[in-house]
C-alpha cells in the first residue's frame, strides 16, 4: 500500500471522479422525476380544482331547507291589560314584518335603484355586475363585496349568517354557494316574494332590521304611509347603514338619498319633476323632531328581566338548545303575553320608591372595579373588595356604605390615587352606586298562580340584566322559615296539633349552642304552637321541628318549591346539609329567593296547593302560534292538607292582629302573614296574603351590613303601603274554613283533654282537623299537696304545704324546700320572710279583688244614674204632653229607676269600703287610690217635677 503523500493524492482525485460521474447521474433522475411531478401537480390541480367546486356545491344547503323569511323578528311583551311593556332586541331582532300590499312602490323600487337594477331581469345572479365588478378589481387592485344582487343579499342575510367574521377561503367558498343558491331560489321564489323577504331582513341602522322597524324609527309612523322622499333617505341607508344613518350622520345620507333619487330617475322609476320636487324636501328635519322624542336606550324593568329568564327556563324545558331558546326569544318575533297588573305594579313602585318610607332615609353603596397598567406594561385589576381591603387597614369598621353619593365618589377618587402611580395608565374603570337599604317585593295571585308584580330593588334602573333581588338573589329567611319548615309539616303529618305545648325553656342545639328567643333570656313556660307562631317563638320552633324530625320539614320545602336548600353539597372542600334544626329558624346554606319564599306562602292561601309561579299566561310565534302556554307548562302539586292550609292560616291571622306582625294590618280585610328577621337583623321579611293576595317582602343592606334602628320595620311598612292600596276597592272577605274542622276545649298548658277540676283555670278552645284531635287527658296539672309559696308540687319539708292545683313541666321540678334547704342557719329569717311575702301578696291580692270590684260597682252606678236621668227626662216629657197614662207610665220608670240607682249606690259604698280596709291591712292597688261616691245622693221619684239629677260618679284610673 503506498501511504505516502502521492498516493494520497491520487487516491482523492479517483474518489472525486467517481462522485462527479454519480451526481450527474442523480441529478438527471431527480429532473425526469421533478418534470413528471409537476406534470402530475397540474393534472391534479385540475381534477382538485373541478372536485372542490363540486365539493362546494353539493355541501351547500338544500334550497328545499332553506327558508329566507326572516328570523329576527322583534319580540313583544304585553300586560294583562293587553299593553305592550318592552320590546325585545337583539343584534338582529328590531324587525317588524309586513306584507307587500304595505310597501309603497317608490320604496320598492328605490330599493331596486340603487342595489339591483337588473333585479327583474336576471336569474338570481347579475353577470354584468360580476363582470364589472372584476374588471374595477383588477384596474384598482382592490377587489370588493360589489355585484351582489338583492337574492344573493337575502340568502347572504338569511343563510350565510356568520359572514361577517369569515377567512377568505370561507368567503370564497360562501360566494360560490351564495351563486348558486341565489339561482336555485329563484327558481322556487317570485321576484315580489324575494323583493318582501329582503325588506323584512335588511339592516337599515340605529339598531332597526326591516323596512317597517326602520320608518318609524325614524319618521313615527308605518312603512305604508312613507312618501318619495322618505322612501329614498331608507333605501339609501342599505349600502352602510351606520355611515348613512340619517340621525347620526344625516349629511352623509342626504348624498346617498341624491343618488338613490338620480338612479329611480335614470331607471324609470320617477319623472323628472318628480325628482326636482323631492331634492327640496327637508326631510332631516322631521327625522330630528322624531328622534328628540325617542328613546333608543329604554331599560327593561325588573319583571320584564325575571320574565325573559322564565321564557329561555321554559323553552329549554320544551327541548330547545340554549342557543335556540335565546334566538327564539330576542329574534323569533315572539308575543308574550305576561301577568302583569299595570295597577299593582304601579303601587309597588311608588311605595317601594317612596323615600318616606325609609325611617333613616337613604344610603349608598358602592361597588368599583379599576384596571390599571403600569409603566412596565404589568396590568393589574383592582376589584370592590381589594378596596374594602385597602381601607381596613387603616379603619377595622370600614364599609362601604355612605351618608351620600358624593362621600362615595370621594372613596373612590382617593382609592384611585392610592393605587394608580406615576406613568401609569388607567385602562378602564367602572363604578355602581345604589341605594340603601334595599328591598325586594312579590306580589301573587294565589288562586292562579300568576305573578302580578315584583320590584327587584329600589332607586333608578340603569340598565338590563341587572341584580333582581325578588328572582336572582338568596337571602336568609329569618323566622318566616317557622312556618313552612317546622309548623306546616309538624300540623300535616307530624301529628301535632295547634293545641299541642313546647316548654318554652332554656335549650340547646346538639353541640352546646344555645337557642336563644328574639324577646332575650325571659322564657315564657308552656307554649302552645299557636303561640309559637303568633309570638314567634325561636325554643318552640325548634323544638318542635326536633320532634318531627329535621328531615321531613326538609322534604315538605321541597315540595313547597324551594330549589336553594342543600343536602351533602360540597362547597370550597366543605360538606353541607341543611338537614338540621337550625332549619326551623331559617338558619341555611345559601339562603331563598323572594319569590319562592312567596310562591311556599301562596301554596298555603291556596288551601295547600302549590302553583308554580309564572309570569306569563302564553308565547305565541309571530304566525300566532302558541309555543308556550303557562297551564300546560306549570308544576303543580298538593303539599298540604286542606284542612292544615286553613289551621296555618288561622293562627297567623293572630301573627297580624295580636302578634308580631300587626304593623301590616290595614283593617280592611282579614291578613295572615308571618315575620322574619335573622338574629343579626341583616334580613327583615314579611310573607302575607288575603283572600285575593299573596305578597312578600324583603329588605336588607346589599353589602350585609346590620339593619339600624327603626330600618328593621322597612319590610312591613313597604308590604303594608303596597297591600293596603292594592285592596282599597276590595270587599273584605273571610277565609273560608273547610270541611273537616271541628273546635274543641282544650287544657291551654297541654294541649290535651282537660280534667274537670284541675284545668278549670287553662281552658282553651282551639280549632282542629277532625283526624287529629286530642284523646289523652290532661298529664299537667296536679292535684294534691303543694307548696303556698311557690304554687310547686311540695317537697316532704315544706312548712307551707297545702292542698291544691300545680302543673308540671317537662323538667319534674318541685318546690325549694328540701332538706338541705331546711338545714341552714338562718332558716327561721329565711322563712319569716317567706311568709311576709306571702302575706304581701295574698293582701295585694285581696286589694286587687277590691279595685276590680269597686271598678265593677263604678261601673254599675254610672249605668244606674244614666238610666234614671233618661227616665226622669221622659217624665217630663209626658208631664208637658197632659196624657195621664204617659205620666202614669213615665213616673213608674221613674220608680224603678231610682230604686235601682239607689241599690248601686250601696254597693259603690261597700265596695269603697272593702278597698279601704284591704289598703289597710297592706295590699296597694297600682295607684293606692279608690274612687268614691259618697256625693251621691239618694234618687227619690216624683209626679210633680223630676228628680234631681245624681251627682257625677268618678271612674277608677285606667288597668285598675
Amino acid at each position: 500500500m503506498d501511504y505516502g503523500r502521492r498516493g494520497l493524492v491520487r487516491k482523492q482525485k479517483s474518489l472525486n471522479s467517481r462522485r462527479r460521474k454519480r451526481a450527474n447521474k442523480v441529478g438527471l433522475i431527480a429532473g425526469m422525476v421533478l418534470f413528471l411531478l409537476v406534470v402530475g401537480v397540474c393534472a391534479m390541480a385540475a381534477c382538485v380544482g373541478f372536485g372542490a367546486f363540486r365539493g362546494i356545491i353539493d355541501s351547500a344547503p338544500d334550497i328545499s331547507n332553506i327558508d329566507v323569511t326572516p328570523t329576527g323578528y322583534s319580540t313583544f311583551v304585553y300586560d294583562s291589560q293587553g299593553n305592550q311593556t318592552a320590546k325585545l332586541v337583539s343584534t338582529d331582532s328590531n324587525r317588524i314584518p309586513v306584507t307587500l300590499d304595505m310597501v309603497p312602490k317608490d320604496l320598492q323600487h328605490a330599493f331596486v335603484a340603487i342595489e339591483d337594477e337588473r333585479f327583474y331581469q336576471h336569474p338570481g345572479i347579475d353577470m354584468q355586475g360580476i363582470l364589472r365588478a372584476m374588471v374595477i378589481g383588477v384596474t384598482s387592485g382592490h377587489f370588493s363585496e360589489g355585484a351582489s344582487t338583492i337574492t344573493q343579499q337575502l340568502i347572504k342575510n338569511n343563510v350565510f349568517t356568520g359572514w361577517t367574521d369569515e377567512s377568505f377561503s370561507e368567503s370564497v367558498r360562501r360566494k360560490i354557494q351564495e351563486w348558486y343558491l341565489a339561482v336555485e331560489l329563484e327558481k322556487t321564489m317570485s321576484k315580489d316574494d324575494i323583493l318582501l323577504n329582503y325588506m323584512n331582513t335588511i339592516n337599515l341602522g340605529h339598531s332597526t332590521l326591516g323596512v317597517e322597524a326602520a320608518s318609524r324609527r325614524y319618521f313615527g309612523k308605518s312603512v305604508s304611509k312613507l312618501n318619495l322622499s322618505e322612501c329614498a333617505v331608507i333605501a339609501g341607508i342599505t349600502q352602510n347603514p351606520s355611515y348613512y344613518d340619517p340621525i347620526i350622520y344625516p349629511e352623509h345620507n342626504k348624498e346617498r338619498r341624491a343618488q338613490v333619487l338620480k338612479n329611480m330617475r335614470d331607471q324609470g322609476w320617477i319623472s323628472q319633476d318628480e325628482y326636482d320636487n323631492v331634492l327640496q324636501d327637508d326631510v332631516y328635519s322631521r327625522i330630528q323632531v322624531v328622534d328628540n322624542n325617542t328613546n333608543d336606550n329604554a331599560v327593561n324593568s325588573y319583571f320584564v328581566d325575571a320574565l325573559t329568564d322564565e321564557i329561555l327556563a321554559d323553552l329549554m324545558k320544551k327541548g330547545y338548545s340554549e342557543t335556540q331558546a335565546y334566538t327564539l326569544l330576542y329574534s323569533g318575533g315572539l308575543n308574550i303575553y305576561s301577568t302583569q297588573d299595570p295597577e299593582i305594579q304601579s303601587i309597588v313602585d311608588e311605595v317601594v320608591n317612596d323615600e318616606a318610607n325609609y325611617p333613616n332615609g337613604t344610603r349608598w353603596y358602592l361597588q368599583y372595579q379599576l384596571t390599571v397598567q403600569s409603566s412596565d406594561g404589568t396590568i393589574t385589576n383592582y376589584s370592590t373588595e381589594m378596596m374594602e381591603s385597602h381601607f381596613r387597614q387603616s379603619n377595622p369598621y370600614f364599609t362601604l356604605i355612605f351618608n351620600t353619593k358624593e362621600d362615595a365618589k370621594a372613596c373612590e377618587e382617593e382609592y384611585k390615587n392610592a393605587v394608580v402611580g406615576p406613568g401609569d395608565t388607567v385602562l378602564g374603570e367602572r363604578d355602581n352606586i345604589t341605594a340603601q337599604p334595599q328591598v325586594s317585593l312579590t306580589l301573587e295571585d294565589q288562586h292562579t298562580g300568576n305573578v302580578l308584580a315584583i320590584s327587584g330593588g329600589r332607586g333608578e334602573k340603569k340598565a338590563n340584566r341587572t341584580l333582581n333581588r325578588a328572582t336572582d338573589t338568596v337571602r336568609q329567611p329569618g323566622s318566616t322559615f317557622k312556618v313552612v319548615s317546622t309548623y306546616a309539616p309538624a300540623l300535616d303529618a307530624g301529628g301535632l296539633t295547634l293545641a299541642t305545648t313546647q316548654n318554652d325553656a332554656p335549650y340547646a342545639y346538639a353541640d352546646g349552642t344555645p337557642v336563644r328567643n328574639w324577646y332575650g333570656e325571659a322564657y315564657r313556660g308552656l307554649s302552645s304552637l299557636r303561640l309559637g307562631i303568633q309570638n314567634s317563638m325561636n325554643i318552640v320552633a325548634v323544638k318542635t321541628l326536633v320532634d318531627i324530625t329535621p328531615q321531613l320539614g326538609y322534604e315538605y320545602l321541597l315540595d313547597f318549591g324551594f330549589t336553594t336548600l342543600v343536602d351533602n353539597e360540597e362547597i370550597n372542600g366543605r360538606v353541607f346539609s341543611d338537614i338540621q334544626p337550625t332549619l326551623a329558624l331559617g338558619g341555611i346554606t345559601k339562603g331563598v329567593k323572594n319569590i319562592e319564599l312567596n310562591a311556599s306562602y301562596a301554596t298555603i292561601a291556596n288551601g295547600g296547593e302549590y302553583l308554580e309561579p309564572k309570569m306569563y299566561t302564553k308565547v305565541t310565534d309571530h304566525d300566532g302560534n302558541v309555543i308556550l302556554d303557562a297551564d300546560e307548562i306549570r308544576q303543580t302539586r298538593r303539599v298540604l292538607k286542606e284542612t292544615t292550609a286553613w289551621l296555618l292560616t288561622s293562627a297567623m291571622e293572630d301573627v297580624v292582629t295580636k302578634g308580631t306582625g300587626t304593623r301590616v294590618n290595614f283593617g280592611t280585610t282579614p291578613i295572615a302573614g308571618k315575620t322574619g328577621t335573622t338574629s343579626d337583623e341583616n334580613d327583615v321579611w314579611f310573607s302575607g296574603y288575603t283572600n285575593y293576595y299573596c305578597c312578600t317582602t324583603w329588605a336588607g343592606y346589599d353589602e350585609n351590613t346590620d339593619l339600624v334602628g327603626s330600618e328593621s320595620g322597612i319590610a312591613k311598612t313597604i308590604w303594608r303601603g303596597v297591600m293596603e292600596k292594592v285592596h282599597e276597592n276590595l270587599p273584605s272577605s273571610d277565609f273560608q274554613k273547610p270541611a273537616g274542622i271541628v273546635q274543641m276545649t282544650v287544657c291551654r298548658l297541654s294541649g290535651k283533654l282537660p280534667v274537670a277540676g284541675l284545668c278549670d283555670g287553662s281552658l282553651t278552645t282551639e280549632y282542629f282537623d277532625q283526624d287529629n284531635v286530642p284523646t289523652e287527658q290532661c298529664d299537667i296539672h296536679y292535684q294534691g299537696t303543694i307548696c303556698a309559696y311557690s304554687g310547686l308540687p311540695a317537697t316532704d319539708e315544706c312548712p307551707f304545704k297545702t292542698t291544691g292545683v300545680a302543673t308540671f313541666d317537662e323538667s319534674g321540678l318541685k318546690c325549694i324546700h328540701t332538706a338541705e334547704f331546711m338545714a341552714q342557719p338562718n332558716i327561721a329569717e329565711i322563712l319569716a320572710q317567706e311568709q311576709a311575702e306571702m302575706d304581701q301578696a295574698a293582701a295585694a291580692a285581696a286589694a286587687s279583688d277590691a279595685q276590680a270590684a269597686l271598678n265593677s260597682a263604678n261601673a254599675a252606678l254610672q249605668e244606674a244614674s244614666n238610666v234614671l236621668q233618661t227616665a226622669q227626662d221622659n217624665l217630663v216629657a209626658a208631664q208637658q204632653s197632659g196624657d195621664a197614662n204617659a205620666i202614669a207610665a213615665a213616673q213608674e220608670t221613674v220608680n224603678t229607676a231610682a230604686n235601682n240607682y239607689n241599690v248601686a249606690v250601696q254597693q259603690q259604698a261597700a265596695a269603697q269600703q272593702a278597698l279601704t280596709a284591704a289598703q289597710a291591712s297592706g295590699g296597694q292597688t297600682q295607684t293606692g287610690a279608690a274612687g268614691t261616691a259618697s256625693s251621691a245622693g239618694a234618687a227619690t221619684g216624683t209626679t210633680s217635677a223630676p228628680a234631681a239629677a245624681p251627682a257625677a260618679v268618678p271612674q277608677a284610673p285606667a288597668g285598675q
